[in-house]
Order: C-alpha cells, then sequence, then structure tokens
C-alpha cells in the first residue's frame, strides 16, 4: 500500500480554522500595564501562549528517511546503533501515531546541500572513502578514528538523515507544517571541516541555515547530555541564532566544552548559552532549570522558530550518560518547547540504551501530537529489546549520586539571566542575502504502509 501521506485533521479542520503557528502570535497581542507601558512579563507571555494553543491545532510532520536504519557498521561494540531509528520508528507506527501526522520518505541531500555548512574538501572525502580505502593524512585531518570509523553506506546515511531535516525546515519555513519531527537528525557534534562524536554531517547546522532564510532569529535548544558543540561553534559570531544547551560539563567529559563562561563573541556574544550540570541531576531539578531558563530566552530574544534537539542519552541508565532523568522528564521539557506555539523542528541526537532511546522518541512523539498513548507497548518485531516488562515508562532507576545542589543550579541559573540582560530585548535583524536554495524546494515522496 502506498500512502502519500497521513494527515489526522484533513477531515476534521474546518477549512477556515487556521493552524496555530499562522494564527496571531503572543508577541504580536502585547498586554499593557496600567501606565500604558509594554506587559513584557514572561509568565504573562507563554500564558498568552498556552490559550493559543487551546485554541488551534498544530499540523505535525514526520520524516524518516527509506534505508536510514539499515546501517548497522559503526562497529560491532560501537556504542552509535542505527537501529535505534527503526524501533522508534515501529513503535510510533504500532501506536498508531503516524494517524495524527503527516509522514514523509524524504529525498536526500545533495553534495551541494551538505556543502552549504561542510568544507568541500571533506564531503569530498566523506563520499568516497570505504573501509577498503588506505589509510592516509586525510584521515587524522578529517577525524576519522575510534569515535567515527569508516563503514560501508557512511555517506549515504549522511545524505539520508540530513536530507530528512532540510526536508522539514523547508516545510516549516513555508508554512506547509507547524511542528516536524526527524528522529533520524540531531547529529550535533560535526565541524565545518571534520567527524566528531558519531557525527559526520551537523544537519542541524543545515537545517537552521534553512530556516535563517525565512525567519529573522532561530532558538536552538540542546537537551542531549553531551554539549552541542557542533552547532555552537557554527553560530557563535551571530546574532540571529541564540543556542542554549543543557549538559554535563567537567572531568573530561566529551567534548570537553560548554563552561558558562562560552557566551560568543562580536555580534554573537551573549547569544551563547551554556548550562553546565554534575552528575545525577534529577527530574525536578532538570525540569525547573530547563522552564526558566528557556522561558526568558523565548521572551528576550522572540525567535521566529525553534529547533529542538533530544538527545536520550540524557535519560538515566543510558550507556553513556551518568543523568537520572525519567522519560516523562525529558518529555516535559518537549512539551513546554511546544507550549510556546512557535514553528518547532524536533530533532534526535544522543542515546546508546536504545530501547530507551525509542521509548523517549515515541512518547514525545505521543507528546507533539497531543496524543495519550497507554503504557503497555503495542507489538512490533522488536519485542525482544523491550522485554520483560514490555511497558513505554520502563522505571530507569537512579544509579549516579545527584551532585548538583539546589544552590550549585540557582547560581547557574541567575548567571544565565545576567546574560540574558545584556541583549535588551531581541536584535534588529537585518536579512542578509543567503545563497540560492539549491534543492529548488522539497519534494513529497512516498511512503510505504509498514503494517
Amino acid at each position: 500500500m502506498v500512502v502519500l501521506e497521513y494527515d489526522a485533521f484533513a477531515s476534521a479542520r474546518p477549512k477556515e480554522l487556521p493552524t496555530f503557528s499562522s494564527a496571531p502570535f503572543f508577541f504580536d497581542r502585547t498586554k499593557q500595564n496600567n501606565d500604558g507601558t509594554l506587559d513584557l512579563n514572561p509568565g504573562s507571555l507563554l500564558a498568552d501562549a498556552k490559550s493559543v494553543q487551546s485554541h488551534f491545532h498544530p499540523q505535525v510532520s514526520y520524516y524518516f528517511p527509506v534505508g536510514v536504519s539499515d546501517y548497522q557498521h559503526y562497529g560491532e561494540h560501537h556504542p552509535m546503533k542505527p537501529a535505534r531509528l527503526a524501533l522508534t520508528n515501529r513503535l510510533v507506527h504500532g501506536y498508531g501515531l503516524h494517524e495524527y501526522m503527516k509522514v514523509y520518505s524524504p529525498r536526500w541531500a545533495t553534495r551541494e546541500e551538505l556543502e552549504a555548512f561542510h568544507d568541500s574538501d571533506y564531503v569530498d572525502f566523506l563520499s568516497k572513502t570505504t573501509p577498503t580505502t588506505p589509510l592516509s593524512a586525510a584521515f587524522t585531518r578529517f577525524n576519522f578514528a575510534d569515535d567515527c570509523p569508516v563503514f560501508d553506506g557512511m555517506y549515504d546515511f549522511c545524505r539520508a538523515y540530513a536530507g530528512a531535516t532540510l526536508s522539514a525546515a523547508r516545510r516549516l519555513a513555508v508554512g506547509a507544517t507547524d511542528i516536524a519531527i526527524n528522529w533520524t537528525g540531531g547529529l550535533h557534534h560535526a565541524k565545518k571541516f571534520e567527524a566528531s562524536g558519531f557525527c559526520y554531517i551537523n544537519d542541524i547546522v543545515l537545517g537552521i541555515l534553512e530556516l535563517l532564510r525565512t525567519f529573522p532569529r532561530v532558538l536552538y535548544i540542546d537537551i542531549d547530555i553531551h554539549h552541542g558543540d557542533g552547532v555552537q561553534e557554527a553560530f557563535y559570531t551571530s546574532n540571529r541564532v541564540m543556542t542554549v544547551s543543557f549538559h554535563k560539563y567537567g572531568n573530561d567529559f566529551f567534548p570537553c566544552t560548554g563552561d558558562i563562561t562560552e557566551t560568543g563573541v562580536g555580534l554573537g556574544k551573549h547569544f551563547c548559552l551554556n548550562v553546565p550540570l554534575q552528575d545525577g541531576i534529577d527530574d525536578g531539578a532538570y525540569v525547573a532549570l530547563f522552564k526558566s531558563v528557556i522561558e526568558p530566552c523565548v521572551y528576550t530574544f522572540r525567535p521566529g522558530a525553534i529547533v529542538l534537539q533530544c538527545g536520550a542519552d540524557s535519560l538515566g541508565l543510558d550507556r553513556l550518560g551518568c543523568f537520572n532523568l525519567s522519560i516523562s522528564a525529558h518529555g516535559e521539557c518537549v512539551a513546554f518547547t511546544k507550549a510556546f506555539g512557535l514553528p518547532l523542528l524536533v530533532l534526535g541526537g544522543g542515546g546508546y540504551t536504545i530501547r530507551n532511546v525509542a521509548r523517549c522518541w515515541t512518547y514525545e512523539t505521543s507528546v507533539l501530537t497531543g496524543t495519550q498513548i497507554p503504557d503497555d507497548l503495542p507489538h512490533t518485531p522488536y519485542d525482544a529489546f523491550f522485554a520483560p516488562t514490555h511497558r513505554l515508562h520502563e522505571p530507569l532507576l537512579a544509579r549516579v549520586e545527584n551532585q548538583n545542589t539546589r544552590s550549585s543550579l540557582e547560581k547557574t541559573r541567575v548567571q544565565i539571566l545576567e546574560h540574558l540582560r545584556y541583549l535588551h530585548g531581541a536584535p534588529s535583524v537585518q536579512m542578509e542575502e543567503l545563497p540560492p536554495d539549491l534543492a529548488g524546494g522539497w519534494v513529497d515522496e512516498p511512503v510505504k504502509d509498514e503494517h
């Protein structure tokens, strides 16, 4: 069976009812204080956003490129397992969440599109190198080693997930969707000239560049346990992109960047915010800090769109992680970001206990579609991964002592808010000329019903 798209609201939504991102945005419906000045209280703004959402159904789209989960060859003992994408996609469909979204199989990114950010020599090496390529100085130059091994289909894998992010960003930019989900993307460590941290192509940077063709300002939020260094580096001198990363920092934890003192340079000064955390942070502390930082960021920066990287290695019991977050708490950060009613690009990222990655991203898909799903997992070919409980919200029992004190977290929060004070509201941005859209727009491609 071939299906062009799924749209749960195709018959239910009245034609005259706009989606929430095309409705009057809450910053444009400013309130006034008694003295006639504008009421810019962040709490008031978020209340307005929630009011908008209560009246408008967001259109959600979901992107899963053909074959992206087939690449098993980072290495038998390598922690990155693309099979986690297949587990997630099966659960999403097993719960019937595809019925509440438009589902697309996007085309792969072209070389020209990858070179919108990445160096041409690097992309050339990536496209031509195979496991049988003799070692040379280029392997060291482009950082291909244990973390970033060469594997069969490496270049196609990169083109697939990058193409999905670009397709999602384009639909957001033209108003064809309100929320775009690509769990195959979110590879935030890749740099302009090199691979890094299991990441070869930085699809996030490519997606943000696409959004900047339409939106004057884009807010990037990262809840992976690892610092979003590749995205930060790409926009470190820009005042059109604010990057906010919540991550483990210290004790030589990869990538050893993301100190609170890293705030941008030049025009980008104070538009880079880092929230360094210690081992063992729990649900209550993390969610409270997230909300207390993100709300004033949205109020001050006033982005036209948000990109949210949802790395699931910040969950408890992750193979490479050291936090104690539950799936519910991770999802609460997604729900809070959604509540602002801005065009939202949601991406995957890290996550190395793959059964919990699939649980997390499936739950967050339900959050984004506004759909309640039962705790009992649907039957899929991957049932064995979720034994013995076969539950969505498996307890991720704390195994790491919480080294984040209330005073240390409050100190971090105060420092972040101090940086925001320097911005004095959203910058007035003159849209710079961007290179032409090399893709010539996005293309709808058929989705095969996996059932």
